[in-house]
């Protein structure tokens, strides 16, 4: 049984689609752990739901950032896992967390990398007038946002969007490829090596997976 851990800061939609296609469609995968630095984060409600051990870890408890690192990776290797999701977790990783998930941590960021890295995506590709835009699946790097992308959603953009509208919909994509991406790295269809993600043996592009 291979372990799932997924960090989170807040509301969890993506750790609910993760949890439900651990039970539908992975039986040899489990999530293990949900950790927070956000007491309030109704992920940690999600995870309870589930029967999932969730963790409150408090950043402001430790003097530097790499200091609660080095303690949230000791709380999470307690749970020996295969593979890290960071499913909405605002908070930048220290060097020392990246160098130990390497290959096996994984993000979600709301927009078609390598366009807008970095917060506010949304209303950034309405401000340019972008008639598409997305999220992706990378590998987490030390470079933020940085990491190779595995897979990519698209999503059309209207004129009369505003964020929370485009916002809704990127999600509705998110719930789909996020929990398919977990999936490839727990059947061990999915690696990184030098700097580049692989699927099934063959190198993924800039923009990762694509059919077309």
């Amino acid at each position: 049984m291979k372990n799932i851990v997924v960090l989170i800061s807040g509301n969890g939609s993506n750790l609910q689609a993760i949890l439900e296609s651990c039970e539908a469609n992975m039986p040899n995968a489990q999530v293990a752990a949900v950790f927070s630095n956000k007491a309030e984060a109704y992920g940690l409600e999600r995870a309870k739901l589930f029967d999932v051990n969730g963790h409150f870890v408090n950043p402001n408890a430790f003097e530097s950032r790499e200091k609660f690192d080095a303690e949230l990776m000791k709380q999470i290797d307690e749970y020996q896992p295969d593979v890290i999701v960071l499913a909405g977790y605002m908070r930048i990783l220290s060097s020392a967390f990246v160098q130990h998930y390497l290959g096996k941590m994984i993000n979600i960021h709301p927009s078609l990398l390598p366009k807008y890295p970095g917060l506010n995506t949304h209303q950034r590709a309405i401000d340019a007038g972008d008639k598409e835009h997305g999220t992706s699946v990378h590998f987490v790097t030390e470079e933020l946002d940085g990491g190779p992308v595995i897979l990519q959603a698209k999503v059309p953009v209207f004129e009369d969007d505003n964020a929370d509208a485009l916002t809704a919909r990127v999600q509705t994509q998110e719930h789909t490829i996020y929990p398919m991406v977990t999936k490839w790295l727990v059947d061990e269809r999915l690696t990184m090596r030098d700097g580049k993600a692989y699927l099934d043996g063959f190198e993924l592009g800039e923009h990762g997976y694509a059919t077309e």
